[in-house]
């Protein structure tokens, strides 16, 4: 069956930090002021609440091991099953704080118990049956990692429709998850069966930001498979926008580190940025989503979860630059400089093949590089026992290479339109000023991004110069040439 598309509709996914906080988007992003009619003409992708994939995997950012990591690891023994407790206690704690003593709290933590404990038995099985060597693990630990992720989802998801519901709302619950489903489908045919039956006028779809299926999202898009779903769900039934719901505005900076005064919302701007801020850990949304969107002309609008009358920020492929300057100075800490070096490179292809070759097998994540007659230098955001793995494979394929490895700072300003704005000049005086000297400095001839290598420990204070240089000097100058004109 096939979904006639409104083009009325919006699409909107709200991050796990603001599910975290599900009352307060009652008040803002799920109902607000919004009445009858108003209600509807929306679909509402959910992640999990924050921390639960974290510890229903592996924690994003220090690798503390969670269910998944322990129970791929031969040496766990049972200690995944005592973390599956522990995340399904989380979940029903997670449960009291939204319903309290309400009824509706008995029926979330049913819904939590049969899921939790199905996939216990599931793991427990899988595990009896590979401890014989016809079977072998490692062939089915994605599909381990897919199920274990998905329990997230399908809790908050849940939760959020039953919630709406006690709130007079004709809230439905989407399970993208494919739990005790026969059969698989493609993405887009999964959607288009949940979506078959749903009339958007009068029904609010609540939808698992995880959806299984033949494309298998955590192979290509790991923990990012929600925008995933977001933009496949926005292209498949028609959006007329699709929204992202997060915590905090997008800004010029990160205003922790420039201050809440000197930063400003940024109203507008174009995919090719979004990919630009993506590559730097700034997830507006994620490269690979943006294209469906893109590539259907759907626009993406980024919110403040908690500030509902605030317009955000306006994403569309058609958005150019009114005039040249630099729009956002992002970055990331603990990058790894990882550089080859060898002088028979010289004059010789497929070295770069092969290195691209390991840094795809051992799945380390590719941020930028740089190269020369005989050096490749490779910045890298990925777990430092992964990028040993790769150092290994290519010293043995190159014993006369000498690689080394050095944790490093990116900092980017990034713009839609940077020529003819000095950018560079400036960045490398206010670099100075604040008593910075850069490792290096990238500036493309495509003039969107200026990357420049800092030591760590300077992280902070170049954003803060660059900002101040880049960003707050050309507003003030702006400002100037109209006072001027008027």
């Amino acid at each position: 069956m096939t979904i006639r598309p409104t083009n009325t509709h919006t699409v909107e996914k709200i991050g796990g930090t603001s599910m975290s906080r599900t009352r307060e988007l009652l008040d803002t992003v799920l109902i607000g002021s919004r009445q009858g009619t108003e209600l509807y003409n929306r679909i509402i992708v959910v992640s999990a609440y924050g921390g639960m994939t974290d510890a229903l995997l592996e924690h994003k950012k220090s690798g503390e091991p969670g269910v998944y990591s322990l129970f791929s690891s031969a040496e766990s023994g049972w200690s995944w099953g005592d973390a599956l407790s522990r995340v399904a206690s989380a979940m029903l704690e997670k449960n009291a704080e939204i319903f309290g003593d309400d009824n509706s709290r008995e029926v979330a933590d049913r819904f939590v118990k049969e899921r939790v404990e199905g996939v216990r038995s599931c793991l427990i099985d899988l595990a009896r049956l590979c401890s014989f060597g016809h079977f072998q693990l490692e062939q089915h630990l994605l599909t381990v990692r897919e199920m274990l992720s998905s329990l997230g989802e399908a809790q908050s998801a849940h939760n959020t429709a039953l919630l709406l519901k006690l709130h007079g709302v004709n809230a439905r619950f989407v399970d993208l998850t494919g739990w005790r489903e026969d059969g698989q489908h493609d993405l887009d045919q999964q959607i288009e069966r949940a979506f078959a039956e749903i009339d958007l006028t009068q029904e609010l779809p609540v939808v698992t930001g995880y959806a299984q299926c033949r494309e298998v999202l955590m192979r290509t898009y790991d923990r990012g498979y929600s925008e995933v779903t977001l933009s496949r769900v926005a292209v498949v039934t028609g959006a007329a926008e699709a929204i992202i719901h997060k915590e905090f505005h997008l800004s010029s900076a990160d205003p922790r580190v420039v201050g809440t005064d000197a930063v400003r919302v940024i109203g507008q701007t174009n995919y090719d940025v979004a990919d630009q801020l993506s590559n730097m850990g700034m997830e507006a949304i994620h490269p690979r989503a943006a294209k469906s969107l893109r590539q259907a002309g759907i626009p993406l609008r980024v919110k403040n979860a908690f500030e509902p009358s605030h317009p955000g920020t306006l994403i569309r492929s058609d958005l150019s630059a009114d005039q040249p300057g630099v729009e956002i100075v992002t970055g990331l800490k603990s990058v790894f400089a990882f550089e080859f070096y060898d002088q028979d490179m010289v004059g010789v292809k497929g070295y770069d093949a092969k290195i691209l070759e390991a840094l795809d097998r051992h799945k380390v994540w590719i941020i930028s590089k740089t190269s020369n007659a005989n050096t490749i230098t490779h910045f890298l955001k990925g777990s430092m026992k992964a990028i040993r793995r790769v150092e290994k494979d290519l010293s043995d394929i190159f014993p006369t290479a000498e690689i080394s490895l050095r944790k490093v700072a990116l900092v980017s300003a990034i713009g839609r339109d940077l020529g003819g704005t000095n950018v560079l000049s400036k960045a490398v005086t206010m670099l100075a000023e604040a008593g910075i000297e850069p490792l290096g400095i990238h500036d493309l001839m495509r003039k969107v991004d200026l990357q420049v290598v800092v030591e760590e420990a300077d992280f902070d204070r170049a954003v803060v110069a660059l900002h101040k240089g880049l960003v707050e000097q050309d507003a003030r100058d702006q400002s100037k040439r109209q006072l001027k004109a008027a």
